[in-house]
């Protein structure tokens, strides 16, 4: 019988060169986490101002390892780094500049994701935004935590979270100011009356209900809610559900998607697919075991032909 194989865990950096990952790990290094005994594999893809100390590498039990072009991520370098070095866990500062779908396809297959990190410079994202977003905004794709620091208070916040939201909705979002202390009071500014029995939501807000909505839950069931949506009928619903949605641009062209809430109608069979509709509905909450969590969904109350909106894509920002 064949002998499993350790599982090593994978802490994965990424986010643009002086964003502050380096920085994030000499904090992570105080709480002394890294101080039990293991080998921890640390693969540095750029070098920044900031860099751990010798003691620092020391203390922990550090392996360096550095790759310098991202033609070197692939499975056989990270085979290579297991057989010599044989790592209890593998910590990743990723080049922000390199396509991170490359490191993770090249993980090997005992090599799991424990945790994704992003660190972004706040000071700079908006300018990243408008000139290099897709580039930015993939930086946020296998995050559990998404750390903007150098915030200021003019800052955007509520926007700065809600595109990172649109790539990665279940990822963490802190922002840190100057003086290190943590912002935890960055809401999003509705454009309509959350307080309100009845929400009417604008074509171009639609983006903003659909992630907040996800996003606080909670704050919405119960309540009555009219959209305009497009129809679709996916293969495995049942005869009396569809999804009014809209196609959504998060990054690019490339990127653009459909999404809505699943819709219980009794005439849902009768829609034309792909056809606009205003829906006025319950917003209920229910268990989605596709996300492991509880999600809206929507009881129809009425639901009428409507012409399209004067833009049938949706943005974010």
């Amino acid at each position: 019988m064949l002998k499993k194989r350790k599982e090593i865990p994978v802490y994965l950096f990424t986010g643009f060169l002086e964003s502050g990952k380096t920085s994030f790990i000499k904090e992570t290094l105080k709480d002394n986490q890294f101080k039990d005994g293991l080998n921890t594999v640390y693969i540095i893809c750029e070098e920044g101002e900031v860099e751990l100390s010798e003691a620092e590498i020391k203390e922990n039990r550090f392996l360096l390892r550095t790759i310098e072009e991202e033609g070197q991520v692939t499975p056989g370098e990270f085979i290579k780094i297991d057989q010599e070095l044989k790592p209890d866990r593998v910590l990743i500062e990723y080049n922000g500049t390199w396509d991170v779908d490359r490191v993770i396809e090249a993980l090997p297959e005992h090599w799991l994701m424990a945790e994704g990190i992003a660190t972004v410079d706040a000071s700079t994202y908006t300018d990243y935004l408008n000139n290099m977003k897709q580039m930015m905004t993939r930086q946020f794709k296998y995050a559990d935590l998404v750390l903007f620091n150098r915030c200021r208070d003019d800052d955007d916040l509520p926007v700065f979270k809600r595109t990172v939201k649109a790539i990665n909705r279940p990822a963490q979002v802190i922002f840190e100011m100057p003086d290190g202390t943590i912002n935890a009071n960055v809401k999003e500014k509705l454009p309509y009356d959350l307080s309100a029995s009845s929400i009417e939501v604008a074509d171009d807000d639609f983006g903003i209900w659909y992630l907040d909505a996800f996003e606080n839950l909670d704050s919405y069931v119960g309540k009555t809610v009219t959209f305009k949506g497009q129809v679709l009928h996916p293969k495995k619903a049942d005869a009396g559900v569809f999804v009014p949605g809209r196609l959504c641009m998060t990054c690019c062209a490339a990127d653009i998607q459909f999404v809505g809430f699943p819709c219980k109608w009794e005439d849902a069979k009768s829609l034309k697919e792909k056809s606009f509709v205003t829906v006025t509905a319950t917003i209920k909450s229910q268990f989605a075991a596709e996300l492991g969590q509880n999600a809206p969904v929507l009881i129809a109350k009425s639901v009428e032909a409507a012409q399209a909106p004067a833009d049938e894509v949706v943005y974010f920002q």
